[in-house]
């Protein structure tokens, strides 16, 4: 066999390791640790100084995810018409894992899209707007809603209007123990 007849039975071999690599490079990155010093996307507040369930997104060609005081806030930047980039992974504070409201977890994220979400309940997040509370498992967000109202989804089906909708600053809402 001459090398130019190789040439074709190489190339398709290297076909399927090809593809491997691309998806490799695919993969979403994982979560990053919060962190006493991380700033809130919208308003630039320390963090670490609410409670509450937090958020973080990853955008295309952004060495630092966004994260979110509020995952009610990450919700709206999803919603809303306007990005920067486009998105690689979105994590939520998986509230079934924090060791408190005050103190939701610094490491215990959870991908959004295998999340089960409590929404219209009678809590506020950490900077005092209802708050929509994440769980990975829907049993930990059912024993939520049947203690602070509201309604088991996921993230396709949280209405745009429940994150994008004026807040009323008169609701009497909980922060959870």
């Amino acid at each position: 066999m001459t090398r130019l007849a190789l040439l074709p039975l190489l190339a398709a071999l290297a076909l399927p390791l090809a593809g491997c690599q691309e998806e490799e490079a695919k993969l979403p990155p994982v979560p990053v640790e919060l962190t006493q010093t991380a700033l809130s996307y919208f308003c630039q507040m320390n963090i670490a100084e609410h409670g509450g369930p937090k958020g973080q997104i990853h955008l295309e060609g952004y060495p630092a995810p966004l994260f979110f005081a509020q995952v009610r806030d990450l919700l709206a930047y999803l919603k809303g018409p306007e990005r920067e980039a486009d998105i690689t992974a979105i994590y939520v504070s998986d509230m079934g894992l924090a060791p408190s409201w005050a103190q939701p977890g610094i490491d215990n994220w959870i991908a959004a899209s295998d999340a089960y979400f409590v929404i219209d309940s009678n809590v506020a997040g950490g900077m005092g707007a209802p708050e929509v509370v994440p769980f990975a498992s829907a049993k930990a967000a059912a024993e939520f809603a049947a203690r602070y109202g509201g309604t088991v989804t996921t993230l396709e089906t949280i209405p745009a209007e429940t994150v994008l909708g004026p807040v009323d600053l008169d609701l009497k809402l909980e922060t959870p123990s």
